[in-house]
């Protein structure tokens, strides 16, 4: 699978005051009408599973000036989650999933369908919320190394 090209996102949600966000690049369109995305979430780390307790998301599209930023999601440099949180300025749209002020798009989403498939979740959301930012060159995720497209 390192050899699949994919698009690098911070997927976060929020429950009761808990917020959580993975850096992720199985995400992609499902529908446009309803506007209709998914995103595979590995269900093996029980923090996971508040995605699919709150019912919502969002899909934060990343450009390749946000790469430490993906990397302190990813899991690298043993931040904890406030701390991830603290590199960048977070807001929300609609669902209350935190969404990243300066992503280069978010989706925002409530789940219509959660499903196990092997060693992940595959999350299906209606977009009830979007926002366009600047364009920049994406962060593709590619040979275990970040590259820009």
């Amino acid at each position: 699978m390192a050899r699949y090209a994919g698009h690098v996102q911070i997927a976060t949600t929020a429950l009761d005051g808990v917020r959580r966000g993975v850096t992720v690049t199985a995400a992609c369109s499902v529908s446009d009408n309803p506007g209709t995305i998914l995103v595979c979430l590995n269900h093996a780390n029980p923090n996971n599973r508040i995605f699919v307790d709150s019912g919502v998301f969002a899909l934060n599209t990343l450009t390749h000036a946000q790469e430490e930023l993906a990397s302190a999601f990813a899991g690298f440099g043993d931040l904890d989650v406030e701390a991830r949180f603290g590199l960048a300025e977070w807001d929300t749209i609609s669902t209350g999933a935190p969404t990243l002020a300066d992503a280069a798009a978010v989706f925002d989403c409530r789940i219509l369908e959660a499903k196990p498939v092997a060693t992940h979740m595959v999350v299906i959301g209606e977009v009830v919320g979007l926002r366009v930012g600047a364009p920049g060159p994406a962060l593709l995720y590619l040979d275990r190394g970040y590259r820009s497209l």
